[in-house]
C-alpha cells in the first residue's frame, strides 16, 4: 500500500478527524510483519541519506505534530534513529523565549532549516503558534489566518531552494492517549514525562482538533504536504512514517556526485607510495 496517498491531506481538502481512525492498520497482519517493513525502510533510509550528503543538493525537513502522548519522541526514536548523526538533527520547538517573542513568530524556526545535504527533524514547529496559541486565545482568527500565509510562503521559501518538505499529524484518539498516560504513571522511565498540563491540555481536545483540522487545510501544498498518520498503533505509525520518508528520498533520484580530482593521477601517485614503502621496510 502506498501510504504517501492514502494519508495525505490534498491541497485545499477539508479534514475531519472524527472520520480518520487512529488505530488503522490496514493489511498489515502482525506486528512482527510490520517491523521487518520498518527495518527495511529504516535501511533504505539510511543509503538514500549518504547518498543526500554527498550530493549536496537537496535538503528534507520532517515535520511532527501531533496531541500531547502523539507519539514524537517515538517516531523519532523507532524510524529517524536510523540516520547518521553527522547529517541529520532535531529541533525541538518548546514555549518561546523572552527573545523569540520580541521576534516574529518564524523568527526561531528559520535557523533550524536544513542546509543542503542535511535532514532536520521538528519536534513541534511552526505550527504551535497557529495550534497553542489559537486554543489558549492568544490570538484571533484575523492573526491565525494570516499566519496560515506567513507559514504556506516560508515552506514554499524553502522548497524553492531544494528543501522536500513532509508534515506528519499523528492522529491519536482520546482513550489512547489516556492510556498513554497512564503508562507514564505506571513505568517509572517514564514518570518524568508527566506534566500538570498533560490533563489540563486534555480538557481542550475538541478545540485542539478544531484547529488540528483547520491548519491541516490551510497549509498542506504540494510542495509541503500534510499526512494524517494513524498512530493508536506505535508500530504502524513507525511503518507508515518510515515508508513514506523512504519513498519520497527515493523519488528524488540521489546520486553519488563524480570525483573532484583526476582518479588516474591519484592512483598513481598511490601506488608510487606502496612502492616507496615497499622499499623503506626492505631498507628496514
Amino acid at each position: 500500500m502506498d501510504y504517501r496517498k492514502a494519508f495525505r491531506v490534498d491541497p485545499g481538502a477539508k479534514v475531519k478527524l472524527k472520520k480518520l481512525d487512529p488505530a488503522y492498520i490496514g493489511k498489515i497482519g502482525s506486528e512482527g510483519e510490520a517491523k521487518l517493513q520498518v527495518e527495511a525502510y529504516r535501511k533504505k533510509l539510511f543509503h538514500e541519506q549518504g547518498l543526500l550528503y554527498a550530493e549536496h543538493k537537496h535538503s528534507i525537513l520532517v515535520v511532527l505534530q501531533a496531541l500531547d502522548a502523539g507519539g514524537k519522541d517515538g517516531t523519532i526514536n523507532h524510524v529517524f534513529s536510523a540516520l547518521n548523526p553527522q547529517g541529520a538533527r532535531v529541533a525541538a520547538f518548546k514555549q518561546p523565549t523572552p527573545a523569540e517573542l520580541a521576534h516574529d513568530f518564524l523568527w526561531r524556526v528559520h535557523p533550524q532549516a536544513p542546509g543542503r545535504g542535511e535532514i532536520a527533524i521538528f519536534n513541534r514547529s511552526h505550527y504551535e503558534d497557529v495550534l497553542i496559541t489559537r486554543v489558549h486565545k492568544l490570538i484571533d482568527k484575523a492573526t491565525w489566518t494570516e499566519r496560515y500565509q506567513n507559514i504556506r510562503d516560508f515552506e514554499a521559501l524553502l522548497a524553492e531552494n531544494g528543501t522536500t518538505i513532509l508534515k506528519f499529524f499523528l492522529h491519536i484518539s482520546k482513550e489512547e492517549q489516556l492510556a498513554r498516560f497512564a503508562q507514564r504513571l505506571d513505568d517509572p522511565a517514564r514518570n518524568w514525562k508527566i506534566s500538570e498540563s498533560d490533563y489540563s491540555e486534555r480538557a481542550l481536545w475538541d478545540d485542539y482538533i478544531e484547529a488540528f483540522e483547520d491548519a491541516l487545510h490551510a497549509t498542506s501544498t504540494k510542495k509541503a504536504p500534510w499526512f494524517v498518520i494513524p498512530s493508536n498503533h506505535k508500530w504502524f505509525r513507525n511503518l507508515a512514517v518510515s515508508q513514506i520518508m523512504a519513498d519520497t528520498m527515493e523519488d528524488l533520484k540521489l546520486a553519488y556526485p563524480p570525483p573532484s580530482v583526476d582518479l588516474a593521477a591519484i592512483r598513481r601517485k598511490y601506488h608510487a607510495a606502496v612502492k616507496q614503502e615497499k622499499v623503506n621496510k626492505k631498507n628496514g
